[in-house]
């Protein structure tokens, strides 16, 4: 029997060697574009989410998140099932889009026979519901004042075309420009620096922005003049208190509702 001369069993190793890669190497790069696919896939999901939702973090109220995204905040509670007082936890996922509704099949339209005329209710109960709708007309009315004494500036700030600003000193009293509920008050709004936003109806809220120091508690209820914080400093390092109103969560001008003079 012949011998093997050593190199060639050298020859013969490399060779299964070379064979046994060239066979796993496929393999192992589909493994590979299968884990890359699954991860765009999942950071293209968690993108999506990210625009249609907001996680909470501590320190945020329902009433912070529909300030930030621009949203009633009757909205972000309807959308989200949320009830009075409207209590939300850190980690919890805020959906910011309303989901889409099934179609209802309407029922046939009621014929000429089918109709029947409406009866008026008697006078008497005509004057309550008649005094009932006044009387909801004057309590959504609100009685607005300044909420700090300064010049009226237009600083070139974010939210310059979301509200005005008012100059003054550092640690100037600021007071609610009307009656209602603290909702919000911490600093965790970008761009406004230490926040406070009341609620004083379920129309209408407004915002102080730049304080020093917050006087008052999410929950309290303020009157109308009550001080609730003391003027800071802008982005700018200017002492203003930046104020808005909103209604149903969109902004307004301030000035068409407070006071002239």
């Amino acid at each position: 029997m012949r011998r093997i001369p050593g190199i060639c069993w050298l020859l013969l190793l490399s060779g299964c060697i070379s064979a046994c890669s060239t066979a796993n190497a496929p393999v192992s790069a589909r493994k590979e574009k299968e884990q890359a696919a699954v991860a765009v896939s999942s950071a293209s999901a968690r993108t999506a989410r990210t625009r249609n939702s907001h996680i909470v973090s501590k320190g945020d109220t329902l009433f912070s998140i529909a300030w930030r995204y621009g949203y009633d905040y009757k909205a972000l509670a309807a959308w989200n099932r949320i009830k009075p007082p409207f209590v939300i936890y850190p980690g919890q996922v805020i959906n910011l889009k309303q989901a889409e509704k099934r179609r209802v099949t309407q029922p046939p339209p009621v014929t000429q026979k089918q109709k029947r005329p409406r009866e008026k209710p008697p006078a008497k109960q005509q004057e309550t519901v008649k005094r009932k709708a006044a009387a909801t007309t004057a309590a959504t009315g609100i009685r607005w004042q300044w909420p700090a004494r300064g010049k009226l500036l237009n600083p070139s700030s974010p939210t310059t075309q979301k509200g005005i600003s008012i100059s003054g000193r550092t640690g100037q009293k600021i007071v609610a420009a009307a009656t209602g509920e603290v909702v919000y008050s911490g600093s965790g709004l970008r761009g406004y620096g230490k926040l406070i936003i009341i609620k004083h109806n379920d129309t209408y809220l407004s915002a102080y922005a730049y304080n020093r120091e917050l006087i008052v508690k999410e929950g309290e209820m303020v009157t109308a003049g009550q001080q609730i914080s003391t003027m800071g400093l802008d982005g700018k390092g200017a002492p203003v208190l930046h104020f808005e109103i909103r209604k149903n969560g969109k902004p307004i001008d301030p000035r068409r509702q407070l006071p002239r003079g």
